[in-house]
């Protein structure tokens, strides 16, 4: 018996530690530093979340670089192992790779995750932009363990995370994942356009108006039931809905079809995300306040942030762990 004099069955359960989730980068399309982006970052694409003693990275854009270099501060000559999960291979969402510093150390494990493009396969997609001429260095010729693992399935796991996958609404293909922790659930949709868009698009007219009502229909209720009761909703707002008129089809959200989106999936957290590189810091604050807005008008219960390259997100441990 314990020193507690509590037997074994009645001790109680210690709860896991808290999820832990880092913007790296925010921005979409295209990186653009400058004094107009302070808040809400230049960086494309990358987010780390360290749940259940997992490190995971999403996506690889130019925000995986300072990742890259604050890991190798905080782990100085201690090996550094995680997964990075690749929503898809649009250059804002892989462009970091090469710059990973990381991927250069022998002793580092990086398993790299993600689905076969639409031309290529994944192991050719990541190896491209690091052929010669366009880089000095070969993907092959990285030191460090890089172990690159194409996705076949659409729930696999990392360690005692729960990865579930879908395939959303963006030019070529296109993944978005939902992680299950300790802590809830966080989903990560950075590149997503309304299936709405099929009323009124080139792929739309190919249909008759009672198919591409009930293509559009079937398919947000799809991702609704994917992303409901999400704790975490990261998910592509890069429009105004006035911009969003004149980017149908191009595979991106307005903010009040996020938030329609969020609402309807009864997602307690949504956070804006993939913002607009023609958008300084002061158009992504007027964005959240017409969300903030949608969702008080809407009656329902929603928080509602703007990612902001550099914050951070704790998420405290629901689940118990032995």
């Amino acid at each position: 018996m314990p020193e507690s004099g509590v037997p074994p069955a009645a001790m109680p359960s210690v709860l896991a530690s808290p999820v832990r989730i880092k913007f790296w980068g925010t921005r979409g399309s295209i990186a653009v530093p400058g004094s107009g982006t302070l808040r809400f970052g230049g960086n494309t694409t990358c987010v780390e979340v360290r749940a259940d003693g997992e490190m995971i990275v999403l996506d690889a854009g130019s925000g995986i670089r300072p990742l890259g270099v604050a890991l190798d501060n905080e782990f100085g000559t201690q090996p550094i192992k995680l997964s990075l999960l690749i929503t898809h291979a649009h250059w804002d969402h892989i462009q970091g790779l090469p710059f990973f510093r990381p991927a250069y150390n022998q002793k580092n494990e990086i398993r790299i995750l993600g689905f076969d493009g639409a031309c290529a396969t994944f192991s050719e997609i990541l190896a491209e932009p690091m052929k010669a001429p366009f880089f000095p260095i070969a993907m092959r010729e990285l030191s460090g363990k890089i172990d690159i693992s194409r996705l076949s399935e659409m729930t696999f796991s990392l360690g005692k995370v729960q990865v579930h996958a879908i395939f959303v609404n963006h030019p070529g293909v296109c993944a978005g994942y939902r992680l299950f922790t300790s802590a809830g659930s966080i989903a990560f949709l950075p590149d997503h356009e309304p299936y709405e868009f099929f009323l009124h698009s080139a792929r739309g007219n190919k249909m008759s108006p009672e198919q591409a009502k009930k293509t559009a229909a079937d398919g947000h209720e799809t991702l609704v039931q994917f992303l409901h009761g999400s704790d975490i909703l990261i998910l592509d707002a890069q429009y105004t809905d006035e911009e969003y008129q004149r980017h149908i089809g191009w595979g991106h959200a307005s903010v009040s079809s996020a938030v329609a989106l969020a609402l309807d999936a009864e997602v307690h957290r949504l956070l804006l995300f993939h913002h607009d590189p023609g958008h300084d810091d002061q158009m992504v604050d007027k964005m959240l306040e017409s969300a903030r807005a949608l969702v008080a008008k809407s009656g329902q219960s929603m928080e509602v942030e703007a990612a902001q390259e550099g914050a951070e997100i704790l998420l405290e441990a629901k689940i118990a762990v032995a």
